[in-house]
């Protein structure tokens, strides 16, 4: 095995260690945290670095274009469907009242909301 392999294969597994332990750290701030919209920041962003890092670490250890091929297409399509699933969450927690809107400064949906339910539009 070449050098620049065992190169290759030590990154590989320090980027699936730091991959699972940033999915580690955001599963514990889903638990953790007390509402709806900061458990929804917990499951998207550290969830969506920590893939990457394990995929990454698998394209290292891998090697091979068809592996780093497939492995860029779920970059991608977690990319693409994650901020999309966490943005539905927490509009829908936010109509059901689950958000805990009390605590927000400024809260930028409530005057079209009110405007929607004025008019007898459906939301």
């Amino acid at each position: 095995m070449s050098a620049w392999a065992q190169a290759a294969d030590l990154a590989g597994t320090v980027l699936l260690f730091l991959g699972c332990l940033q999915c580690l750290l955001g599963v514990i701030g889903m638990l953790r945290f007390p509402d709806v919209l900061s458990r929804s920041h917990a499951a998207t962003k550290p969830q969506t670095l920590g893939m990457l890092l394990v995929l990454a670490g698998v394209a290292l250890r891998l090697r091979h274009g068809t592996d780093v091929g497939t492995l860029a297409l779920i970059a991608f399509f977690q990319f693409l469907t994650s901020p999309v699933a966490s943005h539905l969450v927490a509009r829908s927690a936010y109509r059901t009242g689950q958000t805990g809107s009390r605590g927000l400064l400024r809260d930028d949906l409530d005057p079209q909301l009110s405007d929607a339910e004025d008019t007898g539009e459906q939301r």
